[in-house]
């Protein structure tokens, strides 16, 4: 398989992923995406040991690490009392245990990271996937400019609404959730007083749809801040649209001082409605593969969205890339066996929303070792 062009639909961030562990284990590739030029967009990124790891791997963990906060614990507090609820050690603690820290930063510099990664010569800007055809001797990929390309293998990194998971399983809508997010960064001086504004701490609400989260970022400068609600009639997915930052505060006008005091700092507010899918039963059909988003959409709520499409990009490229794997078939079946069911525990685990409330132990997420996780042939 060596020889062959892998071609990657989307730049996202398991797309550049994967792009960068296939050239690194010696594979050539094409990645395809839509937007014309790339931008400074987007707010927070949390990655935690399991992403850090993985992203060390692909050799741009030094760069995030020179923007990025590192928050010293992760805390659970009832969002009515200010009840510590659990705390886990993050930081260095974590860096000893699982190999690597837990980074929080703004997801430009990790999208600007995986950019500078990948050649230029390897990346087709402004290519909106419209049409793929699995032809059994390759795959021909058809953009909204007229132009198209064949590749020997297609992976499809495209989100949530994946043209290449249409062109595999057929047309399909994600499932609202009911529930609306908010999201507001705010300069940490204009928190003068408050507790843990260097660590990681959620308030949790009445119900596992209703929190307040809130991480360092930027060195610690500035604080991100993410609010989740039920709420019907809502179901913009666009990361970019405003919210009211009074309907926000009125929301959580019963919520401990300090978590309303959070609210209070926020001069604006974006807001979204979120969006998921069930867990699938295949990732791959014929010469085309899922990874991240285009497979397994999951709610927030364990902050592994990021983290599982890199775990994705690492192992596939491993399959990809393993001399004992004769064939496209063969490694797409070994790269499913080895994380379907990781994938879909976290999947269905981010939408129950209990994942360390009350517990303090966070291995079976964070110890995970894409690089080194055995590939069952």
């Amino acid at each position: 398989m060596k020889e062959k062009t892998i071609g990657i639909s989307g730049a996202g961030i398991g797309g550049l992923a994967a792009a960068i562990a296939l050239r690194k284990l010696g594979r050539q590739v094409l990645v395809f995406e839509q937007a014309k030029q790339f931008a400074r967009v987007g707010a927070d990124i949390n990655l935690t040991p399991n992403a850090v790891r993985a992203l060390d791997g692909l050799g741009v963990g030094d760069a995030l690490r020179e923007t990025a906060a590192r928050p010293g614990y992760r805390i659970s507090r009832d969002g009515f009392t200010g009840e510590e609820t659990s705390r886990l050690e993050l930081s260095a603690a974590a860096e000893r245990r699982y190999g690597a820290p837990q980074l929080t930063m703004h997801r430009a510099d990790l999208m600007t990271a995986l950019e500078a990664a990948v050649p230029a010569e390897s990346i087709r800007l402004g290519k909106r996937t419209i049409q793929v055809e699995d032809q059994g001797d390759g795959v021909t990929v058809h953009f909204e400019d007229g132009s198209q390309e064949k590749v020997d293998v297609l992976v499809g990194a495209d989100g949530i609404h994946s043209m290449v998971r249409t062109a595999m399983l057929g047309k399909e809508q994600p499932q609202f959730t009911g529930v609306v997010a908010y999201r507001a960064v705010v300069p940490v001086e204009r928190l003068a007083g408050l507790p843990n504004m260097d660590n990681f701490t959620k308030w949790w609400g009445p119900n596992p749809d209703v929190q307040i989260v809130s991480f360092p970022l930027n060195r610690g400068k500035d604080l991100f801040i993410f609010a989740t609600t039920p709420q019907e009639g809502w179901e913009l997915e666009s990361w970019t649209a405003p919210g009211e930052v009074s309907e926000l505060r009125d929301i959580y006008k019963d919520f401990h001082p300090e978590a309303r005091a959070l609210l209070d700092a926020c001069d604006s507010v974006l807001k979204s409605a979120l969006y998921i899918r069930d867990p699938l039963p295949t990732w791959h059909k014929g010469r085309m593969v899922l990874l991240g988003d285009a497979c397994h959409p999951m709610m927030p709520f364990m902050a592994q969205g990021a983290g599982q499409a890199i775990e994705d990009a690492v192992v596939l490229a491993r399959c990809l890339a393993d001399p004992r794997l004769e064939d496209e078939p063969s490694a797409f079946a070994v790269y499913q066996n080895a994380r379907l069911e990781r994938a879909s525990r976290i999947q269905i685990g981010s939408r129950g929303n209990a994942w360390l409330k009350d517990g303090n132990n966070g291995d079976w997420v964070y110890e995970y070792d894409a690089w080194n996780v055995p590939l069952a042939q």
